[in-house]
């Protein structure tokens, strides 16, 4: 089975910093293409930040651009998603999600195949 578990979620005051993390089960990490998503209370799921396969391309949705860093480690089959300057908007729970090999992340969630659990990240005032 291929499995993805993010960890690193929790509670942040506004402005500081948390890195999410997410690993992958199975040794073709490196053929996958990910991204990184989150969800909050009453919002449907968006897009964040994506990382093509084997890394190197990288891309953010405008909210996040210039304070979240997406990367990838293929040799620890990990991929992570560093987030500075939290703001209060930034609370959602976060997934991180696969798609078979492709040179670009893909916005939409349905372009998914598979999903991790998600951690919470709780940014507060």
């Amino acid at each position: 089975q291929v499995q993805l578990v993010e960890s690193g979620g929790g509670l942040v005051q506004v402005g500081g910093s948390l890195r999410l993390s997410c690993a992958v089960s199975g040794r073709t990490f490196s053929s996958y293409t990910m991204g990184w998503f989150r969800q909050a209370p009453g919002k449907e799921r968006e897009f964040v930040a994506g990382v093509a396969f084997k890394g190197g391309s990288t891309s953010y949705a405008d909210s996040v651009k210039g304070r979240f860093t997406i990367s990838r480690d293929n040799s620890k089959n990990s991929v992570y998603l560093e987030m500075n300057s939290l703001k209060a908007e930034d609370t959602a729970v976060y997934y991180c999600a696969a798609v078979r090999m492709l040179l670009t992340a893909p916005t939409a969630k349905e372009h998914y195949a598979v999903w991790g659990q998600g951690t919470e990240v709780t940014v507060s005032s």
